[in-house]
């Protein structure tokens, strides 16, 4: 019989709370309103353990008293009732699903002005932050700066990703089992690969097993590449047979009860031209390199120009996109990137996917692995197979 899936515990969603609340005060603000989509759901499902489906979600921190969660339409609502670790759930009309039927079934709705208002009623709202408004329609905006009537309105996104930079024991926890189904599943998917499979079926393979696992979905649209297809730094896996002497690129993360694991490897059928080969080797000495740096006490910009140097002396400088390594939790990829423009360091118990990304407009690699960051150095939470594997075909 499997293991039951674990949870992060509702006692932690309540310190989650007390500490935002705690950095708003330091910065003055106070309400924080934060904001998700069912392509990005990580800073409310930080808060509440609730991720959108269809409709749109948003969570309001006051500076003191509970939190509200806000989604759109009479279904959301069960949803989040059922999974949210907060109790004031709410419907909102403008959080509903981009093409929304009308409602047989009544749901009462509260509107920015209403909600504000009744906040204005338990205390001063003089300065608001708002959270993820790169991804918050223009009409949930406008409506929100008609409730926030004269108060100050700024940007707050430093504060959420400040607290999500460094991970609980609860957290590590999840993040070693969302890794551990990643490489589990890589293998299986590496199994099949000779030539004439298809790569969607490479990734069809790994998501079954994936999922067979315990696994809740990816971390982000994943994607299996071969031969023309990998230098592109985003794709998906398309109807393309594997040939002889291509190189197939597997782009392959669980997520696991909110939380991402990701690997990314090469494998060669047969001879490639030297070129490829010679990024993908590099690829790898990057990768290992920049393992043995990341541990406490590092700067970032240490671990970026040793990067940067070592793709300059093998004639790749300028290949790549950015630095090699960046943050992972509730998204695949957050802050803090790993570059020379920050000031930070690396601390402990910071979560990195070291993510090396090499091409030209022909060829391409990107080789991924994850490590957790301990007292004394790392844990690498992702490991097999990190040099090309290399079919006899």
């Amino acid at each position: 019989m499997s293991a039951p899936i674990m949870r992060i515990p509702r006692s932690e969603y309540n310190a989650r709370i007390a500490r935002v609340q705690e950095a708003m005060r330091q910065e003055g603000l106070d309400l924080l309103i934060t904001h998700a989509c069912g392509c990005e759901s990580a800073t409310v499902r930080y808060l509440t353990d609730f991720w959108a489906v269809f409709d749109f979600a948003g969570v309001l921190v006051p500076a003191s008293g509970a939190p509200i969660l806000l989604t759109g339409g009479p279904e959301s609502y069960d949803f989040a009732r059922q999974f949210a670790q907060i109790e004031d759930v709410r419907v909102h009309p403008l959080y509903v699903e981009t093409s929304a039927p009308e409602w047989d079934k009544p749901a009462s709705a509260f509107t920015f002005p209403q909600i504000l208002d009744e906040l204005r009623s338990r205390g001063p709202l003089g300065k608001i932050g708002i959270a993820n408004v790169n991804t918050l329609p223009q009409v949930i905006y406008q409506e929100m700066m008609e409730g926030a009537r004269d108060a100050e309105v700024v940007p707050a996104e430093g504060l959420i990703m400040g607290l999500r930079a460094c991970k609980s024991k609860e957290e590590i926890k999840l993040l070693r089992e969302a890794c551990r189904i990643t490489e589990e599943a890589m293998k299986e998917a590496v199994s099949i690969i000779r030539p004439g499979v298809r790569e969607w079926e490479i990734q069809a393979a790994w998501m079954a097993a994936a999922l067979k696992m315990g696994a809740e979905g990816t971390g982000y649209p994943c994607w299996v590449t071969s031969g023309p297809n990998t230098f592109q730094s985003l794709c998906k896996s398309t109807d393309r047979q594997v040939q002889a002497g291509d190189m197939v690129q597997l782009s392959l993360g669980a997520k696991y009860s909110g939380y991402c694991g990701n690997m990314c490897r090469a494998v060669v059928l047969g001879k490639i031209p030297q070129k490829h080969r010679d990024m993908i080797n590099v690829a790898h000495e990057c990768l290992e390199e920049t393992i043995t740096l990341l541990k406490p006490g590092t700067p970032f910009a240490v671990v970026y120009d040793r990067y940067q140097a070592t793709l300059d002396k093998h004639g790749f400088k300028g290949l790549t996109l950015y630095g090699p390594a960046h943050s992972t939790g509730l998204q695949e990829c957050e802050e803090p990137w790993v570059d020379n423009r920050s000031g930070r360091v690396v601390l402990p118990d910071m979560v990195f996917n070291i993510d090396i990304w090499i091409a030209d407009h022909k060829y391409g690699v990107r080789l991924e692995d994850c490590v957790l960051i301990t007292e004394n150095g790392n844990e690498q939470l992702t490991s097999w197979q990190r040099q090309p594997l290399i079919l006899d075909v």
